[in-house]
């Protein structure tokens, strides 16, 4: 165990903890918009800027979702600098999300009431990573990524074209903080099984068929046996 001062109020904490893992395990708010606990931590948006003192001679910022704790740290999660950096941050987040129910809650805790900001999409992608790095590091498949670089920069699969790699599970539309991405951006197939539907049938991502024709099927009988021949064909 280590020893921190956070606010004022001294802690003890596991070595391997960064310092916002410490400050969550002693109920010490910290905004986040990038962390996911089951994802490995970005350090992107930058909402969790937190000061730091220990052997400076002044206090510096640093993002408390990557930055290890180390022994006799002091750390001011409130300060006026923190605060500031924080209110610029979101502020730079409403330029392109002035919609978001969440970036708005934020924003109105903080006090930013002018933003002087402003994309031409409303809704734009706040570039937080969650989508990429689940797709990557949940779902193991890395059917998109981060492309371009500064203003241009985007989540996209290859190409801006519908990545044969995406499976259709939907992962980076539900890990969305903003509801930026939507499935249709990412794959161009709609992945179906053969069942009791009214859609056409088409490119199955996850079983390889390729059988484009449309199939609709109204009693479990005939659903059986396509399903039966459709075993055998792909055994054989």
């Amino acid at each position: 165990m280590i020893h921190l001062t956070i606010n004022d109020r001294s802690v003890e904490v596991h070595e391997d903890r960064t310092l916002l893992e410490a400050c969550r395990e002693h109920d010490i708010y910290i905004p986040t918009l990038c962390f996911h606990p089951a994802l490995e931590p970005y350090g992107g948006c930058r909402l969790c800027m937190v000061e730091v003192s220990q052997s400076q001679p002044r206090p510096r910022l640093v993002a408390a979702c990557v930055h290890p704790c180390q022994e006799g740290m002091v750390i001011k999660t409130d300060s006026e600098a923190v605060l500031q950096s924080r209110r610029i941050t979101v502020e730079l987040l409403l330029a392109g999300a002035h919609n978001d129910p969440g970036i708005l809650a934020l924003a109105e805790e903080l006090g930013v009431e002018n933003v002087r900001f402003k994309m031409p999409d409303e809704n734009a992608c706040v570039l937080c990573g969650l989508c990429v790095r689940a797709c990557h590091e949940i779902v193991g498949v890395g059917a998109i990524s981060m492309i371009n670089r500064g203003i241009s920069k985007e989540v996209s699969p290859p190409f801006h074209v519908g990545s044969p790699a995406c499976i259709g599970c939907g992962t980076c539309v539900l890990i969305c903080p903003t509801n930026a991405i939507k499935l249709q951006d990412v794959t161009s197939f709609r992945s179906i099984h053969p069942t009791a539907s009214i859609y056409d049938r088409v490119y199955c991502q996850v079983c390889e068929d390729t059988d484009p024709s449309v199939v609709v099927f109204n009693d479990f009988d005939t659903l059986l046996e396509v399903e039966t021949s459709h075993s055998d064909n792909h055994q054989g």
